[in-house]
C-alpha cells in the first residue's frame, strides 16, 4: 500500500474541536485507523500545521501535537527536487489559490503512487486524488 496522505485541513479539523469538519476528521481517522493505513505528510505541511495551531490555539496545542500525534505520521522531507517539482505545479496551476505547500504535496503523493488524501481542502479532489473523508 502507498500510504494515505494527511494535509494540514485535516490535521486541524482532527485536533481543533470546534472545527466544522471535526466530527468528520475524527470519523475518518477511525477509518484509517481501523484499516492500518500508513499516513504520511510532508515537511512543509507540519510547518503548516504547527505556525496555524501555534496562532490560533497557543503554544501548548502545538506541543500537545508534536507529541500526541505528529509521531503517527511518516515525514517526507522536502529538498530541492521535490520543492521545484511543487514550484512548478503551483505556478503553473490556472488556480490562483493553489499554496505551495498544497502543490508540494501533490507532487509528494505521486512520488509515492498514492492516490488517498485525508483532506478538507478541495484543491485535493480537483488535482484527481480520492477524498478520505
Amino acid at each position: 500500500m502507498s500510504g494515505v496522505f494527511v494535509d494540514t485541513s485535516a490535521l486541524l479539523a482532527l485536533l481543533v474541536a470546534d472545527d466544522t469538519n471535526h466530527q468528520a476528521a475524527k470519523s475518518a481517522f477511525d477509518s484509517l485507523s481501523r484499516e492500518q493505513a500508513r499516513l504520511f505528510t510532508t515537511s512543509y505541511v507540519l510547518v503548516e500545521t504547527y505556525a496555524l495551531l501555534g496562532r490560533r490555539h497557543g503554544r501548548d496545542a502545538a506541543q500537545r501535537f508534536r507529541n500526541d500525534f505528529a509521531p503517527l505520521l511518516d515525514v517526507v522531507w522536502v529538498g530541492t527536487e521535490l520543492h521545484e517539482a511543487g514550484l512548478d505545479g503551483c505556478l503553473g496551476s490556472p488556480a490562483r489559490s493553489l499554496s505551495l505547500v498544497d502543490a508540494v504535496s501533490f507532487a509528494a503523493l505521486r512520488a509515492r503512487g498514492a492516490h488517498r488524501a485525508f483532506a478538507f481542502d478541495r484543491h485535493f479532489a480537483t488535482a484527481g486524488f480520492e477524498l478520505v473523508r
